[in-house]
């Protein structure tokens, strides 16, 4: 089964210093057809003003991940952990029994634009986590890198979640496959350029799902970076 989402239908907020586009049910955007995808919660496109951001506030039992696509974000938590977040950078924050935390642009000049990912844990009350790994574009090219899984493989990030995330860059003829096991499902984000998803024209913002059996290609590929979430 093939479903299509297009980014110009997923919910939206303009705060003024922050510009948010959900794609699930998020703060006052509420879509019954559209609160999660398995354990996937939160996928918002976040664009944050220069001198802005999220002040503290805190979360619990959840995976959150933040994946940059320009510009610079700052990270402070309750936890002692500091640090700054570029383009290539996935951070992965174990909520766990509970943090506080804050996300900041400090650039005087340049917005930042990444995605804000929540997946819920397989378990609770988890002592809070960090962690934050640089992934070279050219792992990402031409091929699907996984960012994040259950295990840590292949140098990602581990998550408390039966989920695996994959990043890939493609252009051109460039072209990647994955085969989805019995029993899982795939959900497919386009963070910017155009790609083809199983024969589908998907541009930035767009989404596509699918499930087991099949598998899910992409090719035909313009300047395109694309999210890959393999879940249970």
């Amino acid at each position: 089964m093939i479903e299509v989402r297009r980014g110009s239908e997923r919910g939206y907020a303009d705060h003024g210093w922050l510009r948010s586009f959900h794609s699930f049910s998020f703060a006052e955007y509420n879509d019954p057809a559209h609160t999660a995808f398995g354990p996937l919660r939160v996928l918002n496109e976040d664009r944050i003003r220069p001198g802005t951001g999220f002040g503290t506030h805190g979360h619990r039992d959840m995976e959150i991940l933040s994946y940059v696509l320009e510009g610079v974000l700052a990270h402070k938590d309750s936890t002692g952990n500091g640090s700054t977040i570029v383009p290539g950078d996935v951070q992965r924050m174990s909520a766990g029994s509970g943090v506080l935390h804050s996300e900041f642009n400090h650039e005087k000049s340049a917005e930042t634009h990444f995605l804000q990912i929540w997946i819920e844990p397989d378990r609770r009350g988890i002592a809070p986590e960090y962690e934050q790994k640089h992934i070279p574009e050219i792992e990402k090219r031409g091929r699907l890198r996984l960012i994040a899984s259950p295990d840590g493989a292949d140098g990602s990030l581990r998550i408390h979640q039966d989920a695996r995330i994959y990043a890939g860059l493609l252009d051109g003829a460039e072209h990647a496959t994955h085969p989805l096991a019995a029993g899982r499902r795939a959900y497919v984000h386009v963070a910017r350029g155009k790609v083809k998803a199983n024969g589908v024209e998907l541009v930035a913002g767009d989404a596509l799902k699918g499930s087991s059996p099949g598998a899910i290609v992409l090719e035909g590929g313009e300047d395109a970076e694309v999210l890959l979430f393999d879940l249970p």
